[in-house]
This record gives structure tokens, C-alpha cells and sequence, in this order.
């Protein structure tokens, strides 16, 4: 008959407390280094393209519009479309702006600017889907008809004028509907374009110095700027 016998119990050690914690901080600080490592491949062709235009950009290569430093965001205002639609613009983001400013009387200057904007995007070939061309306007006068029918492919917004001064700023002894400004796929202002010669018809120069800084934008973005807005047919 079998006898009695006290159960036997077996107690393995366990790792102490600070090895289990020092383990768990390795993980931790490991997974932070990969997700690191993965940001750092996403904006590497992004610092790459700009520091490429700004910083290594040798004699000769001078661009003909002002850089703007510190650059400055798109405002977090809204406008109105020509159809009464309501348009934040920071919605504009996501692709090249090519924009102008002037009141909806739309004088010579603006019918040459906004000339100039459509020949400038259409200059551009396959790239020009990479550009819009933006119209603001900062008052109520109405548009004429052949104004309207010939910014149909243009993006216009009617917005306050005294918010659009915070945003945009002339060259000194200049006013804002001098200029042409140009925005990044990001919604940040980054260049204004010198005056246009308001005695010639079409400044043939000034366009094609103009057309040369947009090339060399699109060359520099190409590796993480695509075609289009999201969201805009």
C-alpha cells in the first residue's frame, strides 16, 4: 500500500525586478528608433528637394523671385468661390500656387496678370497639373463677363482684405497687386515675383525668368510633389 508522501513543490527563480524593467525600456526605446527610421525615409526626398533649391544652388542659378524667410502658412481663413461656395484656404494646399491679388474691377494689371498665370501653367507642359493659378480678391465689385469667362480654369476666392495683408506683403515701396506670389504643395508662401513692366503688352522677360524659378521648384519637388490636389477633379 502506497504511503503517504508530501507534495513536492519546485520554485524557479524569477528575473529580478530591474532586469524585467531594464528589458521592457530596451523595447520601448527600440520601437522609437524604428518609428524614427521610418519618418526620417518619408521626409528625406522632401529635406533632400529643398535643401538641394535653397541652400546648394550654385552661382548662375540665382532665382529671379524674393525668397520668403521664415516662410508663412496659408491662413486659416475662408473666402467665397465664384459660385458662393465657401473656401478655406488652407483647403488650396497640395499642389503648386501660382496666385495674384486684385480687386474684382480687375484694372490692366490684373487682365496681365492673370494672363500671365494661365501662359505660365500652360508653359509648363506635362507639369502643369502640378500648378494652380489663384485668383484672390479682396472686395465685392462685381466681375465682368469676360473676366469670369476666362478665369473658369483658375481658382478665384473673395476674401477680407485686411486678413489677406497679414498673410502676403509687398516689396517694400510696392503694393500687394504688384506681384505675383508663389505657394508650396505644403500652403507655405515661399516666393514673391518682382513687378511686372506695366508699359509693355506681355513682359516677355520677366515671364521667362518667372517660368525658369517655377521649372526649378518642380525639378526640386519632383521626388515627393504629384500632380493635383486630393480631392480636386
Amino acid at each position: 500500500m502506497p504511503t503517504d508522501e508530501p507534495l513536492g513543490l519546485t520554485v524557479h527563480s524569477l528575473p529580478p525586478v530591474q532586469e524585467a524593467v531594464l528589458g521592457q525600456g530596451r523595447q520601448v526605446a527600440h520601437g522609437r528608433w524604428k518609428m524614427f527610421a521610418v519618418l526620417l525615409v518619408c521626409a528625406a526626398p522632401v529635406v533632400a528637394s529643398y535643401f538641394t533649391y535653397y541652400v546648394i544652388r550654385p552661382e548662375g542659378r540665382r532665382s529671379h523671385g524674393d525668397l520668403i524667410d521664415p516662410q508663412r502658412p496659408l491662413p486659416a481663413i475662408a473666402g467665397v468661390g465664384l459660385k458662393g461656395e465657401a473656401i478655406p484656404l488652407p483647403s488650396l494646399h497640395g499642389q503648386w500656387l501660382l496666385v495674384s491679388v486684385a480687386g474684382g474691377a480687375c484694372n490692366a494689371l490684373c487682365e496681365k496678370h492673370l494672363y500671365l498665370q494661365r501662359q505660365l501653367r500652360e508653359g509648363l507642359g506635362k507639369n502643369k497639373d502640378r500648378l494652380d493659378w489663384v485668383w484672390l480678391v479682396p472686395d465685392d465689385a462685381p466681375l465682368s463677363p469676360t473676366v469670369t469667362a476666362a478665369v473658369q480654369q483658375a481658382t478665384v476666392v473673395r476674401l477680407d482684405s485686411g486678413r489677406l495683408a497679414q498673410w502676403l506683403e509687398p516689396a517694400k515701396g510696392q503694393q500687394l497687386q504688384d506681384h505675383l506670389y508663389l505657394v508650396d504643395p505644403m500652403g507655405n508662401w515661399m516666393m514673391r515675383f518682382p513687378p511686372i513692366d506695366p508699359k509693355l503688352p506681355v513682359d516677355a522677360e520677366a515671364a521667362a525668368k518667372i517660368k525658369r524659378d517655377l521649372e526649378r521648384v518642380l525639378r526640386a519637388s519632383a521626388f515627393w510633389d504629384e500632380a493635383g490636389r486630393p480631392g480636386k477633379p
